[in-house]
C-alpha cells in the first residue's frame, strides 16, 4: 500500500498494456481499465506473478458519462489514490463524418477527449495535496498534421490533447506544483491492434517499415518525458522529422500532402 499507483486506461492491449508492463517493472502498483475484463485479468496475473505488484482491474466503458466517477470510486473504496494517470484509451472511427451516426461521433469524443480530461481533473487535487503527480496523455503525430477526409475528428481531438497537456503542464508550474507534470505523447504508426479494429490493417501493411515503431520505445519515451517535466514528446526520428516539417511547410502544401497520403490509409466507405 505504500507503493505509488498508476491508473492506465485502454490497458488491455497495445500501448496501454506496454505502459502496464513498464510501470510494473519500475515497481508501481497498477489500476488497469478497459472494456475487456478477461484481457485485463490475464495481464494482471502476468504482472503480479512477475513483479509482485498489486493490480486492480476495472472493467469500464469510457463512453459512458459516469465512467470516470466509477473508476475513482472503485479505487477510493480500496483505499488507493492515483499518483500517475495514463490516458491511453482510444480508437479510430472508420468512415466519414457523413456516413457515421452522431452517437458514434459523440462516443468517440467522450472516450478520446472528454473522459481523459475529466479523469485528469478528478485526480489533480489529490496529486497537489501529496505534492506528486504524473499525467501522460497519449495523443498522436496526427495532431500536428493537417486534417483529411476520413477519421474526421481524430486529428482535431489529438491536437486538442496536445494543447491541453501543454497548458496543464504550464499551469502546474505556474501554481508552484513543482513535482506534478503532464505530457502529451505523440506516437506515429505503432504496432498494436489499432488498425485491426478500424479495418485499415491491409493498407497499413503496405507502408514502409521505417514508418513503424514498437510499443516499447514509444512508452519509454513517454515515461521519461513526463518524469523530466517535458510537456510534449514525439518518439522516433522519423516522427520527429515529420512533426518538424508540419511546422515549416506552407499550409496549402501540407494539406495537399496529407490529402494525397490519406487516400492510402483512410477508409471513406
Amino acid at each position: 500500500m505504500d507503493r505509488r499507483l498508476c491508473l492506465i486506461t485502454g490497458a488491455s492491449a497495445g500501448i496501454g498494456a506496454e505502459f502496464a508492463l513498464q510501470y510494473a517493472a519500475l515497481g508501481w502498483d497498477l489500476a488497469l481499465t478497459a472494456r475487456r475484463e478477461d484481457r485485463l485479468t490475464e495481464l494482471a496475473d502476468e504482472l503480479q506473478n512477475k513483479h509482485g505488484n498489486k493490480v486492480i482491474c476495472i472493467a469500464q466503458d469510457l463512453a459512458r458519462a459516469n465512467s470516470a466517477d466509477k473508476i475513482i470510486t472503485t479505487l477510493s473504496e480500496q483505499g488507493r489514490h492515483v499518483d500517475a494517470l495514463v490516458n491511453n484509451a482510444g480508437y479510430g472511427l472508420p468512415g466519414t463524418f457523413f456516413n457515421t451516426s452522431w452517437k458514434s461521433q459523440a462516443d468517440f469524443i467522450r472516450v478520446l477527449y472528454t473522459a481523459p480530461i475529466e479523469l485528469a481533473h478528478k485526480v489533480l487535487p489529490g496529486m497537489a495535496e501529496r505534492g506528486y503527480g504524473r499525467i501522460i496523455n497519449v495523443a498522436s503525430l496526427a495532431g500536428y498534421a493537417a486534417g483529411s477526409a476520413g477519421h474526421t475528428l481524430y486529428a482535431s481531438v489529438k491536437s486538442g490533447m496536445i494543447k491541453f497537456s501543454e497548458s496543464l503542464n504550464a499551469e502546474c508550474e505556474a501554481l508552484g506544483h513543482a513535482d506534478i507534470y503532464c505530457t502529451a505523447l505523440c506516437p506515429g504508426f505503432t504496432y498494436s491492434e489499432f488498425h485491426d479494429v478500424n479495418g485499415t490493417r491491409d493498407s497499413m501493411n503496405k507502408m514502409s517499415k521505417r514508418m513503424w515503431m514498437e510499443a516499447g520505445p514509444v512508452v519509454k519515451a513517454g515515461i521519461d518525458a513526463v518524469n523530466r517535466g517535458q510537456s510534449v514528446v514525439v518518439p522516433g526520428m522519423v516522427n520527429k522529422t515529420i512533426a518538424s516539417l508540419t511546422r515549416i511547410l506552407p499550409e496549402p502544401l501540407g494539406r495537399a500532402m496529407v490529402s494525397a497520403q490519406s487516400k492510402r490509409y483512410r477508409r471513406l466507405d
